[in-house]
């Protein structure tokens, strides 16, 4: 394993290497959900400062916990080809480095939460942090292959988070969609693991296609999107969104179960790796529907 001299680094290389860990390109997903849940809440928009003060905090605290994510398993990561280069799995930047920049970031997220947004909040961000940072990493990950079943309530709050923001309340709106992550979580992450699956037997983390096999993982993804097919009707049983909406999810639920069905049928890794791409897409596109549909029926 390829370690580096941390004292030879510059700062800028250290807050570089920190970013990194902050895993940017899955928090940029995080704050799209959340922002949509601060959209749909108060469509016309009249707290601006709050819309970005709350996107800024939730973005904080959620590059934290990706940062503690990676320092607790930075041992694992470095037997895993898609995560060995992370800075802590190479040695770049210390655990205490790492530690003291995520309670910073996080504890700057959480006080603009608090002092900007409300408390519910910050309160309903601080256990996101918790739920993925402390109790999916250390606890519920190396446990047992159904982990991402339990912890994934951790990153369906994101729009939950939004609601809060804009409203300071929770209501049946908000518990949809959470909802609607919480079940996307498990096929999106299962596709990953079934042609990661060496890599995290490698590192010992006991995923769904390690412990019982391909068909069996494929099987609960085809499941789970299922489930997930039928909570796409929800925002509109709830008068939360229209036939806009409900076009583009019968579209993208229709090309879900295509890919699960696929994998059912005839498991390859190459259509693993399509599917986990088609889920980012999915979801990203599924909340871009929710956003547009109620503000063209303003």
């Amino acid at each position: 394993m390829q370690t580096f001299e941390i004292s030879r680094l510059s700062v800028g290389q250290r807050l570089s290497a920190f970013f990194a860990l902050c895993k940017p390109r899955v928090n940029t997903l995080i704050v799209f959900t959340a922002m949509i849940g601060m959209w749909l809440a108060e469509p016309v928009m009249a707290h601006p400062l709050r819309f970005f003060i709350a996107s800024l905090g939730i973005a904080l605290v959620a590059g934290a916990a990706a940062a503690i994510n990676c320092l607790v398993e930075r041992t694992s990561d470095a037997l895993m080809a898609r995560t060995r280069m992370r800075a802590t799995a190479r040695g770049a930047i210390s655990a205490a480095e790492t530690l003291t920049l995520a309670t910073l970031m996080g504890g700057v997220g959480l006080w603009l939460l608090h002092a900007w947004v409300n408390d519910l909040t910050m309160w309903l961000t601080l256990a996101t942090f918790l739920g993925y940072a402390v109790i999916y990493t250390a606890v519920l990950k190396p446990m047992g292959p159904m982990n991402i079943v339990i912890g994934g309530a951790a990153g369906a709050m994101p729009p939950a988070l939004g609601w809060a923001a804009m409203t300071g309340t929770l209501g049946i709106e908000a518990f949809t969609l959470f909802l609607l992550i919480f079940l996307w979580t498990p096929p999106h992450f299962w596709s990953l693991a079934c042609y990661r699956r060496d890599d995290f037997a490698r590192a010992s983390l006991p995923m769904l296609p390690v412990t019982h096999g391909l068909q069996y993982t494929c099987r609960h993804v085809l499941l789970y999107t299922v489930l997930l097919t039928a909570a796409t009707l929800l925002p509109v049983w709830i008068g939360m969104s229209g036939g806009l909406y409900l076009a583009v999810a019968v579209v993208l639920d229709a090309g879900f179960l295509g890919y699960a069905l696929r994998l059912v049928r005839r498991y390859d890794d190459a259509l693993a790796r399509k599917t986990f791409r088609y889920s980012i897409v999915y979801l990203t596109l599924l909340f871009t529907a929710l956003i547009v549909d109620r503000l063209l029926n303003l």
